[in-house]
Order: structure tokens, then sequence, then C-alpha cells
């Protein structure tokens, strides 16, 4: 027997196994709506840590407003490519959704050359027409959200969520702790903890969730 037939399963095999496993390993006390619970499930899923629970928060009227923007056929915003890239296209196509990324512009790099800043930064600048009414998904660099929150206090933006997962120790835990601070809907995982895989599983939550609530 070769070790794919031993322990590989179908997709939807896979995807109905590991949320089994997840739901077993949870941590008791939980206090989450069931639309909170199923992105929950699907984070620590794709973190593979269930211990990663207890850090997740949802701010008021956090999964409402990111199901409205998406309905509403307005783009995602992401930080990075690894972001954007982890976002399912299929689930993006049932939506009409598209999604904005720009760290790898050359408008973005003469800007962060300009400003005397890095590229995260001068992307959420550069995206900044973009992101009133729209989900942001930063799941890479603290600077990134720094930035988005900065534009938010100037009034510059309105994003309808932040799904502000950055990873890191410079600047990360309180990146996120400026984040709940504001009266903005957002979904997050305080301290060190997020990145990339973690902060695409939550738009792809988001958008299964939209799906269901037509049907």
């Amino acid at each position: 027997m070769t070790l794919v037939q031993k322990y590989a399963l179908l997709p939807e095999e896979i995807d109905r196994e590991s949320l089994k496993m997840v739901e077993a390993d949870l941590p008791t006390g939980l206090d989450l709506e069931p639309r909170e619970h199923y992105v929950l499930c699907r984070i620590v899923r794709a973190e593979g840590d269930p211990a990663i629970a207890e850090a997740v928060r949802f701010g008021s009227n956090a999964i409402d407003r990111g199901i409205e923007a998406i309905n509403a056929g307005i783009d995602v915003v992401t930080d990075v490519r690894m972001v954007e890239m982890g976002i399912s296209k299929v689930l993006l196509g049932r939506r009409s959704v598209g999604t904005q990324c720009l760290i790898d512009a050359q408008e973005v790099a003469a800007r962060a050359q300009r400003e005397g800043t890095t590229r995260s930064v001068a992307a959420v600048r550069e995206l900044a027409p973009r992101i009133d009414g729209a989900v942001v998904a930063v799941g890479n660099a603290p600077t990134a959200l720094l930035a988005l929150l900065d534009l938010v206090d100037a009034g510059v933006v309105a994003p309808a969520l932040v799904v502000g997962m950055p990873v890191g120790f410079v600047a990360c835990p309180e990146s996120k702790e400026e984040l709940v601070k504001r009266d903005i809907p957002y979904i997050t995982i305080m301290g060190r903890r997020g990145g990339s895989s973690a902060a695409a599983a939550t738009i792809n939550a988001l958008l299964e969730l939209a799906g269901a609530a037509e049907n």
C-alpha cells in the first residue's frame, strides 16, 4: 500500500474529517454565534492549532458587514499576494467578486522610496481609493495594518470589514490592539500569531456564508 492509499482522502472527505477534528479539539467556553463559530473553525483548520481559537476576536457586526460587502460585489483588498492567492477563485466567481493587491506594483515601489517607508505601507496608501466599503484582509505585515488604521483615523477610508491577521514580533500585537480599539468591524487574532493562511481562510469562510445566506 502506498502512502497516498494509506492516508490520502478526497477533498470533500478531507474537509469533513478535518472539521470534525477541529470541533473535537476546540477549547470549551467559547461564546460565539453560529456564523462566528463557522469562521473560527476554518481559521483553526488553516492554522492547524486549536489553541489559536482563544485569541480570535470578532468585532460588532463583523460577519454581517463582510457578507454585505461581498454580496455588493466589492473587491476584496489584500496586503500581499499570498493572501490573495489563498482566496478561492471558485468562491469569488460565484459571488462575482474580485481581489485587489498592489504590493509588487511599480508605482508602490516608487511611492515607498519617495515617502521613505515600506512597500506594505505604500501599498495600503495606494489602495486607499478602493478601500471604502471593502473587506480588507491583512495577513502579513503589521505595518500594513497600522497604515490602514492611520487612514481610518484620518477619515480617508471606511472599510466594511478589516480582517487584521498580520504575523510576527515587531509591532504585531500592538497593531491588533490598535485595531480592536477602533469603532470598525474586524476579525483578528490577538498577539503574534496570524498569517496569510488565516486571513485567506477567513475570507473563504465569509464567501461561503454569503452564498449560504441566499439559499
